[in-house]
């Protein structure tokens, strides 16, 4: 038996069996991740997918996701590879690959416009033993990566991420402590430690999901722009004005089919309130 050291929920995790996430087990006594190298997922995405607006715009780049999550967002667009029997059925059909020939591959496709890899569809988080591998080897090749994630994880393990990553979109998701932990399982604190770290070495850019009844008061927005527009950089200056937030549009799915997709006009109005502290605010899905 062995005790995860990946996110908050610190799984206790027996030999042979696996974490909250599906995809660390126990081996020896040790925990390792059983989607090490399994893709189930990989497209040339242009880098505004992500969504990263201000970080090489116009260019695309090699998108790889495995399988598995830490969270149980009702509402998950990449429920067939992230929640409860889905897992194991992905886990069967996954193609597997090593770190290197992913960074070949990311080569290969330069002369199409690629700059690199991004780890994104499920949580790479959960896998990150694969993502730093992979990513030191993309770095050696001149490319460069990407991680897109919901933030759940210690900060040790970013910290061992941090010096391959060159760009992130991270998940926060909403501003209250209900939101995270009864809605998604989630821990908002967490999150909140991961993307304060990750703003001091590393192009940050957020994405707030807008979800109708849930996290789509004004006061929330205007809270959460307040806490990212006081971030710091390593050297203590303030920079949380000029961190791209995403406000995206919310459209009924998997097990949160019981609202309407989220009004436009309300979507555009958060927006107006979180540039009264950020310079650069964007729309999705509008």
């Amino acid at each position: 038996m062995a005790v995860c050291d990946v996110c908050f929920r610190h799984c206790n995790i027996p030999e042979g069996g696996r974490g909250f996430c599906g995809v660390r087990t126990c081996r020896d006594g040790r925990v390792i991740p059983l989607n090490y190298g399994k893709i189930t997922a990989i497209m040339l995405d242009p880098i505004e997918k992500k969504p990263l607006s201000r970080f090489h715009p116009g260019s695309r780049i090699l998108s790889v996701g495995s399988y598995g999550c830490n969270l149980r967002c009702p509402f998950c667009q990449n429920y067939d590879i992230s929640w409860g029997e889905a897992v194991g059925r992905r886990e069967k059909e996954a193609k597997e690959i090593t770190p290197q020939e992913l960074a070949d591959t990311a080569l290969f496709y330069k002369d199409r416009g690629n700059i690199g890899v991004a780890f994104t569809y499920n949580e790479p988080l959960i896998g990150y033993e694969f993502v730093t591998d992979t990513a030191r080897l993309v770095h050696e090749a001149g490319m460069l990566n990407v991680l897109v994630s919901n933030g759940t994880a210690e900060v040790p393990i970013l910290e061992e991420l941090l010096p391959y990553i060159d760009a992130m979109n991270i998940d926060l998701k909403g501003f209250t402590d209900e939101y995270y932990s009864e809605i998604l399982g989630g821990n908002r604190k967490m999150v909140m430690d991961f993307i304060e770290r990750a703003v001091k070495d590393c192009h940050v850019e957020l994405t707030t999901l807008i979800i109708p009844g849930e996290n789509d008061s004004e006061d929330e927005i205007r809270r959460m722009a307040e806490w990212i527009a006081g971030l710091k950089d390593k050297d203590g200056n303030v920079i949380g004005g000029d961190i791209p937030l995403h406000i995206s549009r919310f459209f009924p799915r998997f097990h949160m089919t019981d609202r309407d997709a989220t009004d436009v006009k309300k979507v555009y109005r958060l927006a107006e309130i979180a540039r009264e502290r950020l310079k650069f605010v964007y729309t999705g899905n509008c």
